[in-house]
């Protein structure tokens, strides 16, 4: 098999296009988590400091326009919307979870309450140890 073969058949499994569709819905619920923190979140946050712009914090090092500096406030900004994303991220797991757990529960069979009589095959209950129909003696087992 090529390797432009093995590639196509790779690239169009299953698994390979949820998890772009995934990365790509991902990237763009970043963007909106991020507006939310930067432009809804950090500006009455930092009204309610003291008229603080989380985003301009920062830590000069040296004198000058090429001075270097550590943005210490985009960091906090960065950390917040780490945190929102995780939640959100652990309420889809969780919902899913849920989902998962109640559909296998719905799948599970219930205990057999009755069996068939070795001699004439009708469906007797479970306890039975005369069957009802031929009137054959049974043992616990279910067999004379």
């Amino acid at each position: 098999m090529s390797i432009l073969k093995e590639f196509k058949t790779f690239a169009l499994k299953g698994n390979v296009l949820d998890m772009a569709v995934g990365i790509i819905i991902g990237a763009a619920f970043g963007k909106i988590v991020n507006s939310l923190v930067s432009d809804i979140m950090m500006p009455p946050l930092g009204m309610a400091l003291g008229k603080v712009d989380f985003s301009q914090l920062k830590y000069v090092m040296g004198d000058g326009p090429d001075a270097a500096s550590i943005n210490y406030g985009l960091f906090i900004n960065n950390v917040i919307s780490f945190i929102i994303v995780a939640f959100a991220v652990f309420l889809l797991v969780k919902g899913v979870n849920t989902v998962r757990a109640k559909l296998e529960k719905a799948e599970e069979k219930p205990a057999p309450t009755e069996k068939v009589c070795p001699y004439c095959c009708s469906k007797i209950p479970l306890a039975a140890t005369r069957c009802p129909h031929c009137t054959s003696e049974l043992d616990k087992k279910g067999k004379k």
